[in-house]
Parts: C-alpha cells; structure tokens; sequence
C-alpha cells in the first residue's frame, strides 16, 4: 500500500502544484484589489483542506465549542511538522494571521502572498528594531479582533517530540490582556518529519484538539511562568505518549 500512495502522491503532485500557485496569485491579486481581510483567509483555508483532502489524510478535529464567535485569541499550538500549516489552516474555523519565520518571505509566490494576507513575518537576526516592528504589528492585528496563531515552540520539532515554550506569545496576551487558546496537533509528525531533500508524505491520520481558553498573564513574570507552564501542559495532555515533552 505504501508504494500504491506514493505513485498516487506522483500522479496527484501537478494538481497540488497547480492550487499553491493559483490560491497565491489569488491572495496577492485579491488582497490588493478587493476585500483583504476575506483574500487573506479564505483562498488559503479551501487551498489548505483541499490538500489534504486529495492527499486521502483522514482529519479528527475536537474542541470548537471552545472557539467564542467574536473573541480574538493568541492561539498557541504546537509544531509538529510541514502539514501543521494545512491542518490549522484549513480546519480550525477562525480568521486569523500567522506569525512566522522571516525566510518565508522568501519562498516563490508563497511568500509574497503571505506578505499580501498581512501575516507577520518575525526576523530574529533583525535586532530589537526588527523586534520591535514585529511586536507592533501583532498587537496591531490583535487589536482588530484578529486571532493570531504563533508557535511558542519556535521551529518544527527534529524528533517528534514537544519542546519548551518560548514567552512571545505570552507577552502579547499579557500586554493586550486577551485569552490564550492552547491547540494539540497530532499525526503531523508521521504524515511528514523534518527531513532534508524530497520526502513523500505518509498516509496518517491528523488531528486538532481545540482546548478551553485560558486566561492572560497578570503583568507579573512569575505568572507568566506559570502561564506558560500551563499552556504547555494543556496542549501536552492531548498529545500522542511517544510524542510528549522528555522529563529531565
């Protein structure tokens, strides 16, 4: 079965090709000539679920109930792996912007429709002003009632497992005092690892699990600690064993 689903991923591979390209000059062109805020989410959302889709993926997405219509949130997942993107993107059901890495900017098409839908793009060799610009732009998106997906794991995990969480995300909620919505990924590891050079992806299934939000920092670093603690211990409770943080 294994070779069957890859040939298939071979015969299939144009089509994918062919929806990034065109849900990009989508974005781009829709952003800048009509309404942004819709071109900014929705292209990316149908091109998201119909990648997975046509990857056969099963989906399993839990806990929406906990997703409040009209509360903006500083939404924190952890990074699993490549199909992270496709899973929130497509099946969390909330407009949001992403906060990612600067050298995506960098990728063909991509990266320049995600500067058009207005995702912050944090550059962190740019120095406390490039910093600074970054900070002032999710504050700014959060202030819109905007929800923000940020990964306080930084990058992809190398091994599956779940890392510390970094304070980023945790500052924000606390200087704009809004709701922190912890998200478990499962099965992004297995369906495609952090690997160099061509990998096909591995049938598995996917799933999201929507937490209970919970409340911002006070202002004190001690609860920010705390919160941060409990943020990752929320998502950490929802993840596969093999895959939780290792105990020092």
């Amino acid at each position: 079965m294994k070779w069957i689903y890859r040939l298939y991923q071979l015969l299939i591979s144009p089509v994918l090709i062919v929806l990034t390209v065109l849900t990009a000059l989508a974005t781009i062109i829709g952003c800048s000539l009509f309404n942004a805020s819709w071109w900014s989410y929705w292209p990316g959302r149908l091109w998201s679920r119909a990648f997975i889709r046509l990857l056969l993926l099963p989906v399993k997405i839990e806990g929406r109930e906990h997703l409040a219509e009209g509360q903006s949130f500083v939404i924190v997942p952890n990074h699993q792996g490549a199909f992270d993107i496709f899973l929130i993107y497509g099946f969390l059901g909330r407009h949001f912007k992403w906060m990612m890495k600067s050298e995506l900017r960098n990728m063909p098409l991509v990266g320049k429709a995600c500067e058009s839908a207005g995702f912050i793009f944090v550059d962190q060799h740019g120095g406390p002003k490039a910093m600074q610009a970054t900070h002032d732009r999710a504050r700014q998106v959060l202030r819109e009632g905007i929800s923000l997906v940020v990964f306080p794991e930084g990058a992809r995990t190398m091994d599956g497992r779940m890392r510390p969480f970094k304070r980023g995300a945790f500052q924000l909620a606390d200087e704009l005092q809004l709701p922190l919505l912890p998200v478990t990924i499962n099965g992004s590891y297995e369906v495609l690892s952090r690997k160099r050079g061509f990998n096909f992806v591995n049938w598995h299934r996917l799933s999201l699990t929507i937490h209970e939000p919970i409340a911002p920092p006070s202002g004190d670093w001690r609860d920010e600690r705390a919160v941060m603690t409990e943020a990752h211990d929320i998502v950490e409770s929802a993840l596969d064993k093999k895959y939780k943080a290792t105990k020092e």
